[in-house]
């Protein structure tokens, strides 16, 4: 396939209105709610106005016709601004919204659709558990069929857009039975918010991503149509697995924003920064170190822009989300304490996006797979077991 991804009219047109939104909406705004910990709830519902949510999916079910890419693109440029926004789109689209467009019924989708692509509603991706993070298939969260419905009992944890007051559903994996071998048959059943039984902890205190909601979930007899089963019984975990290579593409797009976010901030403080007479970028070092960080964030543009490129075009794509993945989360904690030490003391000070940038990366390298999952995942895609 073509390597060349620059982007299309449409495609540069989404991008800078979205780099537009991100500067003069997001960034006014967003350092208080961030220290203040609180949800964005009036940029996210501009964001849904703006068809945000709704860009991989087809207009007959809300959505703006658009692919992978462009929402690679929307994160990214959120994300040179802010994480917790960009994060809130990613969870919102591509695990929350996903898996019904992907594998639900065709009554699902149109139930859940058109309100998640408008933003009027958010849904969340209920995976990873207390003993089963890496190791999703030791799920121990249950559904057992009594009657017409399932009654489902466990726990979920790190569950992002899961308490929001727009929350509207969570599809969570439980295990529904068991295969010939003992190992369990794991498949995603929708909860909608409120429904008896379902409780949603307080809010994580976290390093970063502070105006992102993430809470911890538990599930008490909770009763549910049989109806909510998404796709067929016992795939669940192949479901998620596409989920996660999916997601992983998102996750990059939005590490590649922070990282070019930490440019963006270094090359201005360096022009506006003077010491012994003369802008600190007029030294040598700083320059280096700057260009490095351009080179970072760019070979990190190129990896999820061809991952993307794959996916859309119907080509594989797994062992080209993990490289970008890996690259792109490794890249971003690099460039935010590369960007903190030429900001020096002022990098340490939370009035200067740096040093919210700083917090916000180390968890590109654990969410939706830790470094060490995407490194067993390329070697498995060059034939080696384990």
């Amino acid at each position: 396939m073509s390597l060349d991804h620059r982007l299309t009219p449409e495609h540069e047109e989404l991008r800078r209105t979205v780099e537009a939104f991100a500067h003069d909406v997001v960034a006014p705004k967003i350092g208080d709610l961030y220290e203040r910990h609180e949800f964005p709830y009036e940029i996210v519902a501009e964001m849904g106005r703006m068809g945000l949510f709704g860009l991989p999916f087809p207009e007959e079910y809300g959505g703006m016709g658009g692919d992978y890419l462009a929402l690679g693109i929307a994160l990214e440029e959120l994300a040179r601004v802010d994480s917790s926004v960009a994060i809130t789109l990613e969870a919102g689209v591509s695990l929350g919204a996903m898996p019904l467009y992907l594998f639900g019924s065709e009554e699902q989708k149109q139930q859940w659709l058109p309100k998640m692509c408008s933003g009027e509603i958010l849904g969340a991706f209920g995976l990873t558990e207390p003993g089963a993070g890496s190791d999703a298939g030791g799920t121990r969260t249950t559904a057992v069929k009594d009657g017409d419905e399932w009654v489902i009992n466990g726990s979920k944890c790190f569950i992002t857009n899961s308490g929001t007051d727009i929350t509207g559903l969570v599809t969570v994996t439980a295990v529904t039975g068991r295969k010939a071998d003992g190992r369990p048959e794991i498949s995603s059943i929708i909860v909608p918010s409120g429904t008896p039984g379902f409780t949603v902890a307080a809010p994580y205190s976290k390093v970063g991503w502070n105006s992102s909601d993430t809470r911890e979930l538990s599930f008490d007899g909770v009763r549910v149509p049989l109806a909510n089963l998404v796709g067929q019984e016992g795939r669940g975990y192949a479901q998620f697995l596409r989920i996660l290579d999916e997601g992983r593409i998102a996750i990059s797009a939005l590490a590649t924003g922070l990282a070019q976010g930490c440019v963006d901030e270094s090359v201005k403080y360096a022009k506006e920064r003077h010491a012994f007479g003369k802008a600190i970028g007029d030294n040598q070092a700083i320059q280096f170190k700057l260009a490095d960080m351009e080179m970072r964030a760019h070979m990190a543009r190129v990896g999820w822009r061809d991952a993307a490129s794959r996916l859309v075009a119907g080509e594989p794509f797994k062992k080209e989300a993990a490289i970008a993945k890996l690259y792109s989360s490794t890249v971003a904690v690099d460039n935010a304490r590369e960007a903190t030490q030429i900001h020096g003391g002022y990098g340490f000070m939370n009035e200067y996006p740096v040093a919210r940038m700083w917090r916000d990366s180390k968890i590109l390298e654990i969410g939706e797979g830790t470094s060490e999952v995407q490194r067993m995942l390329i070697a498995r895609e060059l034939g080696f077991a384990g």
